[in-house]
């Protein structure tokens, strides 16, 4: 890990793995949905792979069907559990909220960048306190618009009017990383949440933390 030589004035955090932990209602809500669908849920830990990549990708995988009537039909039941129970079986990894603080104060500019419905976003960030420290929250649609990680940063660049050389993504699965090299932007990896550091590695990444205070590190504070 090595502080930069020129720090970004922009941080894009993705929000699952990275800011919270959502392993309890995320697998919960894969295993009701495959249930309601009729098919053996496997334990918790075998889930984990689906926590960061676009859900109806992973349903193809867990459904072993492409078709996307099937898959869509897996992603509602899954939405019946989280959007009232399953969102909230999460909880803000440790040192989170004064890292946001301390970057705020310096003067950075925090946005989140996730694939996971804005509206869940938003409403994970409100619940746990963290909404204040970001200038925006942005996710998908529930359509699956701004799904694919490149495509969102893409469109926060956009709307924000963000220079990519003065942005960075920080992220925890290889998605966050290529995304951001689709954008021209440079990628922290964690190595905290879901993604390993393999993974990231192979994906590009600039650097790798350990931690949410490391991020502090790598930007030189």
């Amino acid at each position: 890990m090595q502080c930069a030589e020129v720090k970004p004035e922009n941080l894009l955090f993705d929000l699952d793995g990275t800011l919270t932990d959502p392993k309890p209602g995320i697998t919960e809500c894969l295993r009701y949905a495959l249930g309601k669908m009729g098919r053996e849920a496997p334990p918790r830990d075998d889930l984990l792979w689906c926590i960061g990549p676009p859900l109806l990708k992973s349903f193809v995988i867990l459904l072993e069907d492409d078709s996307q009537d099937v898959c869509e039909e897996a992603l509602r039941h899954y939405r019946e559990r989280f959007s009232t129970i399953g969102l909230f079986e999460n909880s803000v990894y440790p040192e989170v909220p004064d890292v946001l603080d301390e970057l705020s104060k310096a003067g950075m500019k925090l946005f989140v960048a996730s694939s996971k419905p804005e509206v869940f976003v938003r409403r994970i960030l409100q619940h746990f306190g963290l909404s204040p420290f970001f200038v925006q929250m942005y996710g998908s649609h529930l359509d699956g618009t701004f799904a694919e990680k490149a495509d969102l940063i893409r469109n926060v660049l956009a709307v924000e009017d963000l220079l990519a050389e003065k942005t960075w993504m920080i992220g925890d699965r290889l998605h966050d990383v290529i995304g951001a090299k689709a954008n021209g932007l440079r990628a922290v990896g964690v190595t905290y949440g879901f993604g390993s550091e393999r993974e990231l590695r192979e994906a590009g990444a600039d650097d790798l933390v350990s931690s949410p205070r490391e991020v502090l590190s790598v930007l030189g504070d």
